[in-house]
């Protein structure tokens, strides 16, 4: 059977984006640059070089700061080499990918996390407005205009050895929302557990950090 790794490799860098978008929002697509290619690479090979069965996190879609320079969800290149001891050039960092390592960590570890789940987004390539992150629903038009390019990949996505009996989306309000209204109509999932969204938690609510931290352990291990 084919390992995760190269279904991932195959499934990022075999991305389409053809829709138009409008009010000057440009699509973030990082696959196209070798170097995030090779990253890439380099990473899941170390962690998902075999074909077992993963639960998803589900984000919204990628930034421009984390996956947008790494290819990596949820990854800035400090956490690739501080935590996956993947050298990256630059020492950048980004406030959901500190969060998400904090809780990778108090899981057990990259090898450990990475062996049981994938994170991922509900749009797999992100969005730039004038230079700065924008969701996927932060626009109606941009939403209508990308939707069939959402529904296509996480169709793609779930033809993974994925685990369907449950599924974390990250971002547990817009996110959650419109997730919990895909799946009404595809049924992806048997259930979907909401959780905060780290950049929410890390601007304000990083006092109860170790809480959030402990919610998300629950959902994983729910």
């Amino acid at each position: 059977m084919t390992s995760w790794a190269n279904r991932l490799l195959d499934f990022y860098t075999s991305l389409q984006p053809s829709q138009t978008l409008p009010n000057e929002v440009e699509w973030l697509y990082p696959q196209q640059h070798p170097e995030v290619v090779a990253l890439m690479h380099t990473f899941f090979e170390k962690y998902f070089n075999d074909d077992n069965p993963r639960t998803l996190l589900l984000g919204i879609n990628p930034g421009r700061f984390g996956a947008g320079v790494t290819g990596v969800n949820f990854t800035a290149p400090r956490q690739l080499t501080q935590f996956c001891h993947i050298d990256h050039t630059s020492n950048q960092s980004e406030l959901s990918a500190e969060f998400i390592y904090e809780m990778i960590t108090a899981f057990g570890g990259p090898y450990l996390f990475y062996q049981q789940f994938f994170i991922g987004s509900v749009c797999p390539l992100g969005f730039v407005q004038r230079g700065k992150n924008i969701n996927y629903y932060d626009d109606k038009e941009l939403l209508q205009a990308v939707e069939p390019f959402i529904i296509e990949n996480l169709q793609k996505l779930l033809a993974f050895p994925v685990q369907t009996d449950k599924c974390i989306c990250i971002g547990g309000e817009k996110n959650y929302k419109y997730l919990s209204s895909l799946n009404d109509r595809f049924h992806f999932f048997k259930k979907i557990i909401p959780v905060p969204h780290p950049r929410f938690i890390m601007q304000y609510r990083r006092k109860q950090k170790e809480e959030f931290i402990q919610q998300y352990l629950e959902a994983l291990n729910a």
